[in-house]
């Protein structure tokens, strides 16, 4: 094993590592007022979770998120904000504690207030709840 590594160069294996590791740390932007906005009146349920990106279950919910971002497009809204970066944001969804996830009904209405680390499972339950299959 340890010939196979000294064959590599160590730059070639550093990038190796970096690509690895930032694909293994992907995460959905942080959305924007208009993002926000366009997805409470698509006629869709939604659910916005409202962290940072160095909240330790904030960060164990980013995959899942971004998992469900992408299961659920088109059906229901799933978005992220980083409330270190839009402060506006936590005032204006009355955030207390992060992670908060907030669930909207289809007509953008607030259904469901989550504060904590919440799981797939859960989300999911939330989502259908609000009529998402």
């Amino acid at each position: 094993m340890k010939r196979l590594f000294s064959a590599v160069p160590p730059m070639l294996m550093l990038m190796f590592m970096l690509m690895v590791a930032d694909a293994a740390h992907a995460e959905l932007p942080s959305a924007t007022e208009a993002t926000v906005r366009q997805a409470l009146s698509s006629g869709k349920a939604a659910v916005i979770d409202l962290g940072a990106r160095t909240c330790i279950p904030c960060k164990k919910m980013a995959p899942i998120l971004e998992s469900l971002a992408k299961e659920y497009r088109g059906r229901a809204g799933v978005l992220f904000i980083d409330v270190h970066e839009d402060k506006a944001a936590a005032g204006k969804f009355r955030v207390q504690m992060i992670p908060t996830q907030v669930f909207f009904d289809a007509q953008g209405k607030e259904s469901k207030r989550h504060i904590g680390f919440m799981d797939r499972a859960e989300i999911i339950r939330e989502l259908q709840a609000l009529g998402v299959r």
